[in-house]
């Protein structure tokens, strides 16, 4: 049986939601934050192979990277609908979008979070230099980057639902959290209202609701 080590706002919410769309058994195993640092506890860090979030483990075998890991799965339940058959018509599209969610936005959105804990963090003083060249550097890569995203992301959902076409695939799971990020760091606005209405049906998923439920969390992602 696979056992998921869930580490609180992290990005293995996403194989809470895997799992509980595939409807399979599965065991939980719940980790909190260290409430000053953020980090995971030493425990975490010790099944882990890279000491991050997420990892499951199957038998003797420990599994990191939530690409990997989703992959992994999938191949344990190869007839079930996340994954388009090679050849097919939305095979291209879910593979962009699927590479997409951790090559392009979760780095922008990891940049994102340091930019911001940076000026946190800073004294006083040195706030005053750093913001704007944050904010010039946020502007100028970041925010320019995720908009040609986003504007993506509206001319592929304006034809079909999904990011990965008809059906809802591994790339919409993979792809919730960093775009859940992106619309708590005021990325995703009105102006990509096909994107704020792929956000409220993934959250309408009775799966996705099972998942936030075994979470106990209201976001999947830490707040800064």
């Amino acid at each position: 049986m696979i056992i998921l080590h869930h580490l609180e706002y992290s990005q293995s919410f996403r194989i809470l939601w895997l799992l509980e769309e595939l409807k399979v058994e599965y065991g939980l195993k719940k980790y909190n934050r260290d409430p000053v640092t953020h980090l995971a506890p030493a425990e975490y860090k010790a099944i882990s192979p890279l000491g991050t979030a997420p990892v499951i483990t199957h038998g003797d075998r420990a599994i990191s990277e939530t690409a990997a890991i989703m992959d992994y799965i999938i191949d344990l339940y190869p007839d079930e609908f996340l994954r388009p058959e090679v050849g097919s018509a939305d095979r291209a599209r879910h593979l962009f979008w699927f590479h997409a969610a951790q090559g392009s936005i979760m780095p922008l959105m990891l940049m994102e979070s340091i930019f911001h804990i940076i000026q946190k963090r800073v004294p006083g003083i040195l706030r005053l230099v750093i913001k704007p060249v944050l904010a010039k550097a946020s502007a100028g890569f970041t925010k320019a980057r995720m908009v040609k995203l986003l504007e993506q992301a509206e001319v592929d959902l304006a034809t079909a639902q999904w990011f990965g076409g008809k059906d809802l695939t591994l790339a919409d799971i993979l792809l919730s959290y960093p775009l859940e990020s992106a619309h708590k760091r005021g990325f995703i606005t009105d102006e990509y209202p096909l994107t704020l209405a792929w956000l409220k049906r993934i959250q309408a998923r009775p799966a996705f609701i099972r998942a936030k439920r075994e979470d106990g969390r209201d976001s999947m992602v830490l707040p800064l």
